[in-house]
């Protein structure tokens, strides 16, 4: 359990030389304008045209929220839980959608571009500032994107190159936290040039002992006419110092009392630290065929962590050896490629089709220690000071290449069709090794490597239906069908783990009513889901260490609404609730050296009933507030779903 240190936030907008309140009492009285979305299809589409559950999350109402991370920016979305933290250290969170908290079970895409997708959501080093909004789509992507989703995309869209306000951003709160941030649109080089500036700075500390993270970010866009079509860079670069909180232990099903709360028993000078560079271009250009769109992206990551976890059953005199720790250097490298073109078929179709491709390449080098610590972690060693006794490698190469085709038709004004149709080449080689060093001479404990190359066809149906329309005001049913698979997750924990994991598969339908009302003014959505899910990863216990392994079969299903009402241009009241049922279709996991066929039993960490409530007050200048309450239910602390967390 974690308590972040809250930060209050002060805005000055450069462009209007003001800073204050700006409070609007009067009612809107024009017509809002639709809402458009381009993460299902990668070209914009109204929103009441998506047969799909799709809602926005603009910039105006991040910055009310006062929105630094995921687990506030995304909390009035109906059926997302968002736990702060996680594998990747405090700076990060584990997104979970249609009740399934995975790895990699959704895809996170910045600015069009997948963002970690080779492995898992670069989130640790996500940055919210100068955000012109967040689009997220649930259920399967299996069609735009290499790394494809199961549960949904979560589409992070900063301000184009030169758009977008002039602010400084400072803010401050308990625990010496602090934040900073200045967005700087730029004079262009000459003309038809346009550009744009980001720096941002966080400190957060938590309660828990010896625990929080700094973080720094650059981001610069340029975008421009070159030639006959419109070229863009992006560079981004992110520097990450974390120092990591440590999980809760369970015991017999249930949190120890035996470990305090806040109790930091990792060694002392642990740390998961990560510089991250990411530098992007892209070019549309007008043809006969339509407008061809290409996007080139380069990423690099190096990771340095330091962690320790206790043992089950562990001993608390301080003295025995309770605890496995690690010290490790990664290294992530991803190259995206996508070139695809919107070919208008006539007045009422248009197909997007293209190819991708999707490179990884990952490694870890670790150095494996064992040591001693009170469950509080006071007298935790430093990690220098422990002898290594075990030293393993991991090398993992990947790559996604993609066919596909997605069609947008219009039958009528009021019938859409949406199709699309994907095919998946992949390839991943992975070798490891792990050396004993307790003895006189390093000994080779294991070693070996694997291959697997996978071929398999991905696609989506859907239809929407519009009942009646009065301007941009609607009645729409939607339904759709995805069928849908990925590589299994490779998360580079300690040991080498270098067999390759089956890849994960899913065929999910949706069927859902929104409508749209008052002139805009108040929008809603409700939907059912249901999805057939194979070789789940989950984590295991791996002589004392976290790894993965494959989960047979599970069942989801559940329902989603969300609704809105805007009393004004600035204020909003937002409303979600969900139900959410995952459970085990397939499983048998040894407890205690007994295997036990799971069954029907729900999936832990998956809470039923997700609910929240909010008033925002977002103008596009001055004083903003907001009031949520959350629920978000009670989930189980284990495969037998009992007993629940709090």
């Amino acid at each position: 359990m974690r308590k972040s240190a809250g930060i209050r936030r002060v805005r000055a907008t450069l462009a209007a030389f003001a800073f204050g309140a700006s409070i609007c009492a009067s009612a809107q009285t024009s017509q809002q304008l639709e809402p458009v979305e381009v993460t299902t299809s990668k070209i914009p589409i109204a929103l009441s045209d998506v047969a799909a559950d799709v809602s926005i999350v603009g910039g105006d109402e991040l910055r009310a929220l006062g929105a630094n991370d995921l687990r506030t920016a995304l909390s009035l979305v109906a059926g997302i839980d968002i736990a702060p933290g996680g594998d990747g250290g405090p700076a990060s969170s584990v997104p979970a959608l249609w009740g399934l908290r995975e790895f990699d079970a959704f895809l996170l895409v910045v600015d069009g571009i997948p963002s970690g997708g080779a492995f898992t959501p670069a989130l640790a080093t996500l940055n919210l500032a100068n955000v012109e909004r967040i689009e997220i789509v649930k259920g399967a992507a299996p069609v735009s994107y290499g790394a494809t989703s199961f549960v949904g995309v979560i589409h992070v869209i900063h301000y184009a190159a030169g758009a977008g306000p002039a602010q400084v951003e400072v803010g401050f709160g308990s625990r010496g936290s602090a934040h900073v941030a200045a967005a700087i649109p730029l004079s262009g080089l000459g003309d038809g040039w346009s550009q744009s500036l980001l720096v941002d700075a966080d400190k957060n500390e938590l309660a828990t002992d010896r625990a929080g993270w700094d973080r720094a970010h650059l981001l610069y866009r340029g975008a421009g006419d070159v030639g006959a079509g419109r070229f863009s860079v992006d560079a981004d670069f992110t520097q990450l110092k974390q120092d990591p909180t440590s999980p809760h232990p369970r015991e017999h099903g249930v949190l120890t009392e035996r470990v305090p709360l806040d109790a930091n028993t990792n060694p002392r000078g642990a740390e998961q630290d990560e510089d991250r560079g990411q530098l992007a271009f892209g070019y549309v250009l007008p043809t006969a065929l339509g407008d061809w769109s290409t996007r080139l992206a380069y990423a690099r990551s190096n990771a340095d962590n330091v962690r320790g976890f206790l043992r089950e059953d562990f001993a608390d005199d301080g003295v025995t050896h309770n605890a496995d720790g690690f010290r490790q250097r990664v290294h992530r490298t991803e190259v995206y490629l996508d070139s695809h073109v919107a070919t208008a078929l006539n007045e009422r179709a248009t197909l997007v089709w293209g190819l991708d491709h999707l490179y990884g390449k990952g490694d870890q080098r670790s150095d494996n220690f064992e040591y001693a610590t009170l469950p509080d972690g006071s007298n935790a060693p430093d990690w220098r000071t422990l002898h290594i006794d075990e030293a393993t490698r991991l090398d993992d190469r990947r790559n996604f290449t993609g066919l596909y085709a997605d069609l947008e038709y219009a039958v009528t004004d009021a019938w859409r069709v949406e199709a699309g149709l994907r095919f998946n080449h992949t390839r991943e080689s992975a070798s490891g090794i792990g050396v004993d060093l307790t003895g006189d001479e390093p000994e080779v404990a294991e070693s070996g490597s694997d291959r697997r190359n996978d071929d398999r066809w991905a696609g989506a149906l859907g239809t929407s239906y519009r009942f009646w329309q009065d301007g941009t005001d609607h009645l729409t049913a939607y339904a759709s069908y995805r069928d849908t698979f990925k590589p299994a997750v490779k998360d580079f924990g300690p040991e080498p783990e270098f067999d390759i994991l089956e890849p994960e598969d899913a065929q999910s339908g949706e069927i859902g009513l929104k409508g749209r009302h008052a002139d805009g003014r108040f929008e809603w959505d409700v939907s059912l889901f249901r999805m057939n899910f194979h070789n789940l990863v989950v984590s295991q216990d791996v002589d004392g260490l976290p790894g993965l392994a494959n989960a047979g079969n599970e069942h989801f299903k559940g329902a989603e609404a969300e609704a809105r009402w805007r009393f004004d241009d600035a204020l909003s009241l937002i409303g979600s609730w969900a139900w959410h049922d995952a459970r085990f279709a397939d499983y048998v996991q040894d407890f205690d050296g007994t295997p036990t066929q799971l069954d029907g039993k729900r999936l832990e960490m998956s809470p039923t009933h997700l609910a929240s409530v909010g008033v925002v007050y977002a103008p596009a200048q001055g004083l903003r507030a907001h009031v949520v309450a959350p629920n978000l239910g009670e989930p189980g602390l284990n495969k037998g779903h009992t007993p629940r967390a709090g």
